[in-house]
């Protein structure tokens, strides 16, 4: 049961902002769904009607206030060739089935992997996405006339010089307000939202995916909703961080993963494709005002309003009024701060982030680039936890006490043997070894086998040989997984 303070802080304590930034982002929404349903080869309204279903759904389903979800590139280009080799209807099954999947995803706590993501991947993400919408915007830039730059410039400029006059109305809207009246009054020759093509007429209706509920059918849409449902997933759970930073709130990612499952299902009930989370249109939502779940269910009703009631008129709004908010958003989006951070960070980390970029930017596939990233910085932490491991010996009369302090995994164990290689190789060889472990930690088997490995060579030079101090973790390890039991060797805890 919603409680009456959510209910208020959720929807209704931001009104008019909220409901400003929704129609600001609606009219971005357009020219952005066109060019997605024309990626993954499908009808216009496709991706239109998508983002209308999904933006609805999702200000109720979603766990992120104030973000935008709506029909993606990323999902888009995921899809072409389901469309091409077996046709729309079987898009629509594997939507379904990609909102399935989020929802499993959601109980399984997908989000949880969140936590394997840095900082510096997190950076890399938003700088890519900055310049692919800056390179998305480059199509309606080359090839024009003056008047296309002049609009882009004009537009540019009310957006960042009227907030400096008042904040009453978002400066984005009254940008495409005044340049849509300029550019229809006086017939200007630039590019409108009808020229990215056909809008739909009316409103959606419900349909079921016309396809064989059979296992083929399931075996064709499978590997394709998977991967859409990952990448979704993906791109919704870090524009929902990068939306939590810009507000300096929280939001519940494990219902974001289910929310966006209901939203995709929604979708494909009304003839469109999946998608997503958006930072570009978040990020508009959030600049002009945007904080709660009324702006982005604002986006969505109005959306549906221009396309069912006003898609003439929609047609007519001039492309370089939309540019222009779209290059606002990409450098809005840009972390800048990243630049000379780039030399006061560690250069790992500097090397995650540019990397998380490149390949982002190099194949327009974020999964690939955030992935890059997370497994380049498991490799540097591996690598800098393998340091941070010492070996100390000390002769004690008859005994060798050797100190180990840090942490034993796979990364290390080369070096652990390599420090507590046979006592005979010592210029002062001891027949009695102890091995003091109190200040280290034995993380995995391959750490076990390694203790196992020194214990052997030892006694098989002579030594007898004892093991003391292993925390409760690692005494558990070595009592499951090691051998050193079946050689006579004592290992015990450290006396406190």
């Amino acid at each position: 049961m919603i409680q009456p303070g959510a209910l208020k802080r959720d929807w209704f304590s931001n009104l008019r902002a909220d409901m400003l930034a929704g129609i600001v982002v609606a009219l971005a929404l357009i020219p952005e769904a066109i060019g997605f349903s024309i990626i993954a080869g499908v009808d216009p309204r496709v991706g239109l009607y998508a983002s209308v279903a999904i933006a609805i759904v999702i200000s109720f389903t979603g766990g992120r206030p104030g973000m935008i979800s709506a029909a993606t590139a990323a999902v888009a280009v995921l899809v072409g060739p389901l469309v091409r080799d077996h046709g729309v209807e079987y898009l629509f099954a594997a939507t379904i089935l990609m909102g399935l999947f989020q929802i499993v995803a959601g109980l399984l706590r997908f989000d949880l992997l969140m936590q394997f993501v840095s900082r510096s991947v997190i950076t890399g993400f938003v700088n890519a996405l900055a310049i692919l919408i800056f390179l998305a915007q480059l199509p309606q830039l080359t090839d024009v006339t003056w008047h296309t730059y002049a609009m882009v410039a004009g537009g540019l400029a009310i957006i960042y010089l009227l907030p400096r006059v008042t904040k009453v109305v978002p400066s984005p809207l009254v940008a495409i307000v005044v340049l849509s009246a300029i550019s229809i009054s006086l017939g200007i020759p630039v590019h409108t939202v009808g020229d990215m093509g056909d809008l739909p007429q009316g409103l959606p209706s419900f349909v079921l995916p016309n396809v064989p509920l059979t296992w083929e059918t399931l075996q064709i849409i499978a590997p394709y909703a998977a991967a859409m449902a990952a990448v979704g997933l993906l791109e919704s759970l870090l524009t929902a961080q990068i939306v939590d930073d810009m507000t300096h709130t929280d939001s519940s990612k494990q219902r974001e993963c289910g929310g966006q499952g209901v939203a995709n299902i929604a979708a494909s009930l009304v003839g469109g494709m999946g998608g997503c989370a958006m930072i570009g249109q978040s990020v508009i939502n959030v600049t002009s005002g945007g904080r709660t779940r009324l702006s982005t269910l604002t986006a969505g009703v109005f959306l549906l309003i221009l396309l069912a009631m006003l898609g003439p008129i929609v047609g007519q709004i001039p492309m370089p009024a939309l540019v222009a908010v779209m290059i606002m958003v990409s450098i809005g989006t840009f972390s800048w701060n990243s630049i000379p951070n780039l030399r006061k960070h560690p250069w790992q980390s500097s090397v995650v982030m540019l990397v998380t970029v490149v390949m982002v930017v190099a194949t327009y596939d974020l999964s690939i680039g955030v992935l890059s990233g997370v497994l380049l910085s498991g490799i540097f932490f591996a690598g800098k936890v393998q340091r941070m491991f010492t070996v100390e010996r000390r002769r004690d009369g008859h005994k060798a006490v050797y100190r180990i302090a840090g942490q034993i995994f796979f990364a290390s164990v080369d070096r652990f043997q390599r420090a507590l290689g046979p006592e005979s190789g010592q210029p002062d060889p001891a027949m009695h070894v102890v091995i003091d472990v109190s200040a280290a930690h034995f993380w995995d088997i391959s750490a076990v086998a390694a203790l196992d490995n020194v214990v052997d060579r030892m006694r098989r030079n002579g030594r007898s040989v004892q093991v003391i101090g292993l925390n409760t973790a690692s005494a558990d390890l070595v009592d499951r997984y090691a051998l050193t039991d079946k050689t006579g060797v004592e290992i015990g805890l450290a006396p406190h």
